[in-house]
């Protein structure tokens, strides 16, 4: 979602560590790029103006002009800045006390609200709350089945309105099964409009005064520009929110609403949708998202995804052959398993450094070719071939790559790059193993 606004922070700033001392020329007319940038980013403009100025007054300072690394210290304040408008320091945990303690996501129709909740559902199950889902979107019989189908994929349990239930009642109901059961958090999808009016603010509040709701979070999608900042203003003047979701943070739109939202509202964001899948819900960090969009890189969030999704053991086991040269394309595809695991590639790539020029080069070496798409044809092209063929590929002539190709769905030159693209990686780690055979000698 970031990825123009990346670009054009980075071009601002490698102009700035070009020159070897700054003066007030240079920082207005960088300030005056990143103002643009953040306003071709769909930045709330007053939002934009007052970042600019704050980011400018620390520039100008004496400490960032006669600086040794001027533009080093620029990239800085703007970091810092980043960090301050998404959000530091505010609380971004709910108060889940006493228990069964109830939480309400609302939000328009098509903001994915229905998918959050589950998600949401998913992840505290797995930091071992126990948790009741109640479907109380009365008037739409199809998003109380859908969350009906999500809780059974997660192992939660659901309840749903029974025949003229009011949404009051049914919130009564849950509280008194919830009590019965043991429940931690009793999470309400609740119903949604396709504009906010009184009938909908109206049912809300009675729910939230039946339940006695701490917890009312916003499910709010950041694809649909400045209108999510409106809805979050208008949704927490009636609601009294106590922090935002935000959904599609993957999608290609622009992504000022996510730097605009917070600081208007100033409701802090809690969790991001990052992704279709039930476990692409992250924790929301300013320090780790600001860094991504300047390209930093966000390493932290990496690695505990890998510490999450990664089996240790197969990595143990890699490793072995890694020394030994002796991976197959049996082992290629287990990586490719992990990586799938672990969320889209694109998505990884985005908590890498110098995301943006990295996904260039892969577009371009891929002829712009989708990252999942060609994760799925590699993965199909090595499930067309036999054991034996996985474990010696030199074994693969003209007729059984086309035996493979036509298996798979793809084309012979499609398996001719998919080996090619082993063989650098067999190459690769066989330099790997010399290298270290040559440290251990030392």
């Amino acid at each position: 979602m970031f990825d123009s606004l990346t670009n054009s922070l980075e071009s601002v700033f490698r102009k700035l560590r070009g020159y070897g001392r700054l003066n007030e020329e240079n920082v207005r007319e960088a300030m005056r790029n990143v103002r643009m940038a953040l306003l071709e980013a769909d930045v709330n403009f007053e939002v934009a103006r007052d970042f600019v100025a704050r980011v400018s007054a620390q520039c100008l300072g004496e400490e960032v002009l006669h600086s040794i690394t001027p533009g080093q210290q620029v990239v800085k304040r703007v970091h810092d800045e980043l960090v301050e408008l998404l959000g530091a320091g505010k609380n971004r945990r709910l108060e889940l006390n006493p228990l069964p303690a109830p939480v309400m996501l609302v939000g328009l129709h098509g903001s994915g609200k229905t998918t959050t909740s589950a998600k949401l559902a998913a992840l505290w199950k797995k930091d071992g709350k126990n948790v009741l889902l109640v479907g109380a979107d009365i008037r739409r019989p199809a998003a109380v089945d859908q969350l009906a189908v999500l809780a059974k994929q997660i192992g939660v349990d659901m309840l749903a309105p029974e025949p003229g239930e009011t949404v009051p009642a049914l919130g009564r109901r849950a509280l008194d099964k919830a009590e019965l059961t043991g429940r931690d958090v009793v999470l309400f999808d609740t119903g949604g409009r396709f504009q906010i009016d009184d009938e909908l603010v109206q049912e809300l509040k009675e729910l939230r005064e039946t339940v006695k709701c701490r917890n009312t979070v916003l499910v709010v999608d950041a694809a649909i520009g400045q209108e999510s900042v409106h809805v979050a203003e208008v949704f927490h003047k009636a609601l009294d929110l106590k922090g935002l979701i935000l959904t599609k943070l993957d999608g290609d739109a622009r992504g000022g609403a996510a730097l605009s939202i917070q600081a208007v509202t100033g409701c802090p964001i809690l969790y991001t949708g990052v992704g279709e899948k039930l476990g692409e819900l992250e924790p929301f960090y300013p320090e780790r998202m600001a860094s991504r969009i300047l390209g930093m890189g966000d390493i932290i969030s990496l690695v505990e995804k890998a510490q999450e999704n990664v089996d240790l053991t197969q990595v143990a086991e890699m490793e072995q052959k890694l020394r030994k040269n002796r991976i197959d394309l049996e082992d290629f595809m287990v990586q490719l398993g992990q990586l799938k695991k672990m969320g889209s590639m694109e998505s990884l790539i985005d908590m890498l450094p110098m995301a943006g020029q990295m996904k260039a080069k892969i577009r371009e070496a891929g002829k712009g070719q989708d990252f999942a798409k060609s994760t799925s044809r590699a993965e199909a092209i090595i499930r067309s071939m036999t054991r034996h063929e996985r474990r010696r590929p030199e074994v693969l002539n003209a007729s059984r790559k086309r035996r493979i190709a036509a298996g798979s769905g793809t084309q012979v030159q499609d398996v001719n790059e998919l080996l090619k693209q082993f063989e650098q990686a067999r190459e690769m780690a066989k330099r790997m193993g010399g290298m270290q055979k040559r440290l251990r000698r030392r």
